[in-house]
C-alpha cells in the first residue's frame, strides 16, 4: 500500500531514473502517471483502499449501464459507493466481533444453490464466472460477506421484532375493504440518513440536500440517477426500488404518502427518525386475494445458537441427528430428546401452518419439501432446524389466517424502519475516518 506524499514519490521516481544512468545515455521519458493505491477510509481497525472502492464501483457501473441508468458524476458515485462499503465493513466487523461466521461448508452450499438456480453444476458455474472476467476467489468472499450481513440482520433486527395482539387488532380495524386493500404499489425512495445525535446544523444541511433532490425529482430528472447521487440507503445504486408491495407492507411513512400519489408522482420531503426521505410512485396495480390457502402440517427439531453453542456446533449436532433419522430412528423421539422449543414435548409437532406463520427462511425450506420428506439443516433467526412435512391441505381463509396475514404485513412494514434505525446506530458507534472527503 503506498501512502507516500507526492514529493517523496517524485524523489523515488528520480532516484529510479538516475540508477539506470550508467546503462543508458539518456533517462527514458516518463510514462503516463498511474495513480497509486491509497487509503480512502478507516473503519474500526481496518482500512478501505482506493483499489477496493474502484473495484466495487466498476461492478456497480456495469449494473447501472445494463439498466440504462444515466450516470451521475464520478465523484458523486465514488462518495455514494464509499458510504456503502463503509456500512458493509461496519456490519462485517460487528458480526465477527460477536462471534458470527460463515464457514466454507456453508459457503459452498450457498454457491451450489446459486449454480443450480442457473442450471449449472459448481464447475460449470466457476467457468462461467471466469469467462465473464470475475475472479472466483473474490466472488466467494463477496457471497460470504452477503451471507454474514443477512444473518446479522436476522439476529439483530428480524428476530427481535415483536408484533403484539393489540397491534393486530388495530390493524384489522383500520384495514380498508374491497379492491383498494389489495392494490400493490411500486415505490422508489431516496434516504438521507441522519446521525442518531445530529446537531441542528447537520439536520439543516441534510434538509437542504433533501430539498435539492426533491426539486430535481419533481422537475422530471431520472429518479434512478438521483438515488445514485443522493441516497444513503443500501439500494442507492439500484434505483432505490422497493418492488411491488401492498400499502400495508410498506413503512407507514411511505404508505401514507404513496396512497395520495398518482403513478409517477413524487412525495413531499418526509422526515423520520432515520433522516429525510423522498419517494416516487412508479406504478400501481390491483389484484385479487386467494380464496383459499395451502396449509402444511410440519414437525421440526430446533437447536438454538447462543454464547455457549456456536453456529458450527449447532449444525454438527443436527447433522448427526439427521443421519440417525435417515437410518430409521423416529423423528418424534429425536425431537423430544434434542429440540429446544415448546414443540419438543409433542415430538416437534407444529400443527397446521399457513403462509406467513413462520419466518421466511423456515417457510422457504418447508415449502420445498414433499410430504414425508426431511430437510437438510436449515438456519433461521431462531437457530438451526431439521424440518419434516407430514401432510398438506387447502383451507378457506379463516379468522386465524386473517390475523396471521395481518401479523406478517405489520412485520414487513416495521422491518425496513427497524433495519434503518439499527444501521444508523451501528454507523454512529463505529469509528469511521472518511479520507475521501478530505481530498
Amino acid at each position: 500500500m503506498n501512502t507516500m506524499s507526492n514529493p517523496i514519490r517524485r524523489l523515488l521516481v528520480l532516484i529510479s531514473c538516475l540508477s539506470g544512468f550508467l546503462a543508458q545515455p539518456v533517462c527514458a521519458a516518463p510514462q503516463e502517471p498511474v495513480e497509486a493505491d491509497h487509503i480512502v477510509a478507516v473503519v474500526g481497525n481496518e482500512v478501505i483502499t482506493y483499489y477496493e472502492l474502484r473495484s466495487r464501483l466498476e461492478t456497480a457501473l456495469k449494473q447501472l449501464q445494463k439498466q440504462g441508468t444515466p450516470l451521475p458524476p464520478q465523484d458523486v458515485l465514488e462518495r455514494q459507493m464509499l458510504e456503502r462499503v463503509i456500512m458493509d465493513r461496519a456490519q462485517v466487523l460487528y458480526a465477527r466481533d460477536t462471534g458470527m461466521l460463515v464457514d466454507d461448508v456453508q459457503l459452498d452450499q450457498a454457491i451450489g444453490r446459486i449454480a443450480a438456480n442457473n442450471k449449472m453444476d459448481a464447475k460449470q458455474f466457476r467457468q462461467a464466472l471466469e469467462k465473464d472476467g470475475i475472479e472466483y476467489s473474490k466472488f466467494r468472499e463477496e457471497i460470504r460477506t452477503e451471507m454474514l450481513m443477512v444473518r446479522l440482520r436476522e439476529r439483530e433486527v428480524d428476530s427481535k421484532l415483536v408484533i403484539s395482539d393489540g397491534e393486530i387488532d388495530n390493524y384489522l380495524a383500520n384495514q380498508p375493504a374491497g379492491a383498494a386493500a389489495k392494490e400493490e404499489y411500486q415505490i422508489a425512495h431516496i434516504l438521507l440518513r441522519a446521525p442518531e445525535s445530529a446537531s441542528p446544523e447537520q439536520l439543516q444541511k441534510l434538509r437542504l440536500r433533501g430539498e435539492q433532490a426533491l426539486k430535481r425529482a419533481r422537475a422530471g430528472e431520472n429518479f434512478s440517477e438521483l438515488t445514485a447521487s443522493f441516497s444513503d440507503a443500501p439500494d442507492a445504486l439500484k434505483g432505490g426500488d422497493l418492488g411491488w408491495r401492498p400499502l400495508d407492507r410498506l413503512p407507514a411513512l411511505y404508505a401514507d404518502s404513496a396512497a395520495r400519489l398518482s403513478a409517477g408522482g413524487v412525495s413531499d420531503l418526509l422526515r423520520s427518525s432515520a433522516g429525510f426521505h423522498v419517494i416516487k410512485l412508479l406504478g400501481k396495480r390491483g389484484g385479487a386475494g386467494p380464496a383459499s390457502v395451502q396449509q402444511t402440517h410440519a414437525r421440526h427439531i430446533l437447536v438454538r445458537i447462543n454464547e455457549v453453542v456456536s453456529e458450527a456446533e449447532a449444525r454438527r449436532k443436527l447433522e448427526n441427528v439427521r443421519e440417525r433419522i435417515v437410518n430409521g430412528v423416529d423423528f418424534a423421539e429425536q425431537a423430544r430428546l434434542y429440540s429446544q422449543d415448546g414443540s419438543a414435548a409433542k415430538g416437534g409437532d407444529l400443527g397446521w401452518l399457513s403462509p406467513g406463520d413462520t419466518v421466511p427462511e423456515f417457510e422457504r425450506a418447508m415449502d420445498a419439501l414433499k410430504p414425508g420428506e426431511l430437510s437438510p439443516v436449515v438456519q433461521s433467526p431462531f437457530g438451526m432446524h431439521l424440518i419434516r412435512v407430514d401432510e398438506r391441505r387447502e383451507r378457506d381463509v379463516s379468522v386465524e389466517r386473517e390475523r396471521g396475514a395481518a401479523r406478517q404485513a405489520l412485520r414487513e412494514r416495521k422491518l425496513d424502519e427497524a433495519y434503518q434505525d439499527w444501521l444508523r446506530q451501528l454507523r454512529d458507534r463505529t469509528y469511521v475516518e472518511n479520507r475521501l472527503q478530505e481530498q
